[in-house]
């Protein structure tokens, strides 16, 4: 599924004085099965965007579309958010089949999935479990696996590794990217940090500081499937140092305004 962004624009109103623009004119295209990280400084507007595109958040201005042929039943895009989003007193299964029972399928299909879905998370063991019974990364895996267990044809990620440890981070995109490389879902990732944005993604989309706006588009020349040992590469390096570059000019940039 192609996703086509056009001159889209959103503004909060205020209680108070002027409404405040989070994101203005920003247009760009995330291709059939392209892993499209989205990057930009703090406050610009990058989770409004995801919202947007998930149609969980009205725009001012432009639109969103959907480019491509989708299967009867399937929903247009599935959300993981940072938060683990995951309902205390349903069991890890039942948490899985949220979506789908939101969509009708017969019970006796809707386990079916989910057990896809967690084996292929390597959760197949705790489906009986609570979320409070599991680890962080645990807890995460069980928020993708509910997402991918709808089958949508755009996944959205919200910085959904935020808030784990760097051990357990690096793993859980390793198996993203596992996931990715068998399903080959069209996937738009907001992250803050920028050696994930290079290592998941096929190309890195930098937003300006607010009102966030398309400062540049950046591929990512490396080979797939990614490894570790690729962190250290010179491709890998460079196109890190290149969106840093761009990151920077924004911070300084702010910086010179405020003291102006």
């Amino acid at each position: 599924m192609r996703v086509v962004v056009e001159r889209l624009g959103k503004a909060y109103p205020a209680r108070r004085g002027p409404a405040v623009t989070a994101l203005e004119d920003v247009t760009l295209a995330a291709e059939p099965e392209e892993f499209l990280a989205i990057l930009g400084p703090s406050g610009c507007g990058k989770s409004t965007l995801l919202g947007a595109i998930a149609g969980l958040i009205p725009v001012t201005s432009g639109g969103v579309f959907f480019e491509g042929v989708r299967r009867a039943g399937q929903p247009l895009t599935a959300t993981v958010f940072q938060e683990f989003a995951l309902f205390p007193w349903r069991t890890v299964r039942a948490n899985v089949e949220l979506g789908l029972e939101e969509l009708g399928v017969p019970g006796r299909e809707r386990a079916a999935r989910a057990r896809r879905q967690l084996e292929q998370m390597g959760l197949h063991d705790f489906e009986d479990r609570f979320p409070h019974q599991l680890s962080g990364g645990m807890r995460q895996r069980v928020g993708i696996a509910r997402a991918l267990a709808v089958d949508p044809a755009v996944l959205l990620m919200d910085e959904p590794f935020s808030a784990l440890d760097a051990q357990t981070r690096t793993l859980m995109m390793e198996e993203l990217l596992g996931v990715w490389e068998r399903a080959r879902t069209t996937i738009l990732y907001v992250t803050h940090n920028i050696q994930e944005a290079v290592f998941m993604a096929d190309r890195v989309l930098v937003l300006s500081r607010r009102p966030g706006r398309v400062l540049a588009s950046v591929p990512v020349p490396l080979p797939r499937p990614r490894t570790e040992a690729m962190l250290g590469v010179p491709a890998f390096v460079e196109t890190a140092d290149r969106i840093w570059r761009l990151i920077r000019s924004q911070a300084e940039a702010a910086l010179v305004e405020g003291g102006a």
